[in-house]
């Protein structure tokens, strides 16, 4: 059967099972949009406000369900406004397809209007990209980006299409997705990592955002209990082993808890498992888990020994890996967990603050967690991320979508557009600081476009929270451009993108307002005051080790 290249794109995204996109059309694109229009009833398209948002909202999409993201966007600046989107993405191993248009193929090379080489210019940020110059390719390069986003390691890929190559006719048959196969474990990795889990005293396990990639949170838990070995997460990795549980000791690193570091200090066998060793948590690579063997799990192999030392690795599909160490290792009924729990902690005290009747930041998120139903939790990057992370009980994987990696601000509200439109029943909170929420609060008009029920919550301090408390720590106090004087109301901003707002003030305010957010159904921006000499503690210097930790500002 012959179609348009237009027509090929749409009919591939239904073999690859793809349901919802998120993008904005112009004239590169107008082929698409207008074969997006003939199979309405089949994908729906998700008109976002700015392509970045687009790209965020395909993120998020594919965070919560595990599934590819699926992001179009027009040639130019349509195509360029992906690129925070697709290094978000990069970062953080997130499988997203980005489909862009381009200048007809006779016109590349020439300057032509709104055109742009973004092949070249996503280079860096993408898995891989390619640029589709005749019709006859078109399918096979579709299916093979599906195959590189979603395989291995997962990732962005871009595949942009000159306009007169979506016109174009060619013949189109369809076909099942072929997967490459899982990457297998050699045998004798496996067997070496299961005798050094044996022989270690006091082994610790770090989790990262590979064990949620891989589908592998049951086989970590699995691991974790019948090993009876301790969990530490990176942000990342959050919800891959159960807040609350006895093992767990909640995320490792900068602003991790005084146990998780504690631990990491003191294990002689630190077992990692998808994770990267960033700088936010091992802070002095030469002094991480310094009594430690290590042993690495990745599908990724560029990632062993590039940031911290490894003595043993192990590569292949984390979910295997887990499930072969789990009925390898003996089965303990006692372990060093207690010895971590006995150890006394010094305190940590919320710091006095010039407002006193303003909110505490962890009491609003401790609120929501009490009055949420199961939800996707998103947030920007700053404090409140920070706080989210430390305070929130993420029981369970894809429950927060955050930018780890690369650390975008202005993530969130797109990213809550995606992971609402997925789970049109599920509740969807967004907490943000004013200084991210100020850079992408258009995407408010496409949660009114779309009735879309996220709450988002604003932690209002009225300062740019993180930079500010860096500049107290580490610059004398000089708060230069950290206080940018906004003298935005969100009340009525959220009004005027036809949306409901609320507004907290005083403690008195938590609990009946965010119980009026949380159970209205529809989409509602809370502007919560917080003190801007709040802090997030504890914290690790950078640079430093967890005997550095700080636990309150002087």
């Amino acid at each position: 059967m012959y179609k348009t290249g237009a027509q090929i794109i749409v009919e591939c995204l239904l073999e690859q099972g793809v349901d919802t996109v998120f993008g904005y059309p112009g004239g590169a694109v107008l082929n698409i949009y207008d074969a997006l229009y003939e199979y309405r009833s089949q994908v729906t398209h998700i008109l976002t406000a700015h392509e970045q948002g687009a790209c965020h909202a395909a993120d998020g999409y594919a965070r919560a369900t595990g599934r590819t993201g699926v992001v179009f966007a027009t040639s130019g600046p349509g195509a360029t406004n992906l690129v925070t989107g697709l290094a978000t993405a990069y970062m953080d191993s997130i499988p997203l397809v980005a489909i862009t248009g381009n200048v007809s193929v006779d016109l590349l090379g020439r300057d032509s209007f709104q055109e742009v080489d973004i092949t070249g210019v996503t280079t860096p940020v993408t898995k891989h990209n390619f640029i589709v110059r005749d019709v006859k390719e078109l399918a096979a390069t579709i299916r093979r980006a599906f195959q590189i986003a979603g395989s291995g390691r997962k990732g962005p890929v871009l595949v942009d299409v000159p306009k007169d190559v979506t016109a174009a006719k060619t013949l189109y048959a369809p076909e099942q997705p072929v997967w490459p196969p899982v990457c297998a474990p050699d045998e004798g990795e496996i067997c070496r990592a299961v005798e050094l889990l044996d022989q270690a005293k006091r082994p610790l396990l770090y989790a990262g955002g590979g064990v949620i990639a891989a589908g592998a949170a049951e086989e970590l838990q699995r691991l974790a209990r019948r090993g009876r070995i301790p969990v530490a997460m990176s942000l990342m990795g959050l919800g891959a082993y159960p807040s609350g549980d006895s093992l767990c000791l909640g995320m490792i690193g900068m602003h991790g808890t005084q146990a998780a570091n504690r631990a990491s200090q003191l294990c002689d066998l630190l077992l990692v498992a998808g994770a990267r060793f960033s700088d936010r948590v091992a802070g002095n690579r030469d002094k991480f888990a310094p009594n430690a063997q290590i042993v690495h799990l990745d599908i990724d192999p560029a990632e062993f020994r590039k940031n911290v030392r490894a003595d043993w690795t192990v590569e292949g599909d984390l979910k295997t890996v887990l499930e072969r160490l789990a009925d390898g290792i003996s089965e303990k009924t006692k372990g060093w967990i207690e010895e971590i729990r006995s150890r006394p902690l010094p305190a940590l005290r919320d710091q006095p603050v010039e407002e006193p009747d303003l909110v505490q930041p962890r009491a609003v998120i401790e609120t929501v967690a009490r009055l949420a139903r199961d939800p996707v939790i998103v947030t920007d990057v700053g404090q409140h991320q920070m706080w989210t992370a430390q305070c929130f009980p993420f029981r369970q994987p894809r429950r927060l979508l955050t930018s780890g990696g690369l650390g975008t601000m202005g993530y969130g509200l797109g990213a809550a557009i995606g992971a609402q439109a997925a789970f049109p029943g599920k509740q969807v909170v967004l907490f943000t600081g004013d200084g991210s929420f100020h850079m992408n609060l258009n995407e408010l008009v496409t949660l009114a476009s779309y009735d879309l029920p996220v709450t988002v919550i604003v932690m209002n301090n009225q300062v740019l929270g993180m930079v500010r408390q860096w500049q107290k720590v580490f610059y004398g106090s000089r708060f230069s451009a950290t206080d940018p004087h906004r003298p935005t109301d969100y009340v009525k901003l959220a009004q005027a993108f036809g949306l409901e707002g609320l507004r907290i003030r005083t403690a008195a305010d938590l609990q009946p307002v965010l119980h009026d957010a949380l159970t209205a159904g529809r989409p509602i921006v809370v502007d919560c005051r917080i003190s801007p000499d709040a802090n997030v503690l504890p914290m690790i210097p950078p640079g430093g080790t967890a005997e550095d930790i700080m636990l309150e500002m002087e």
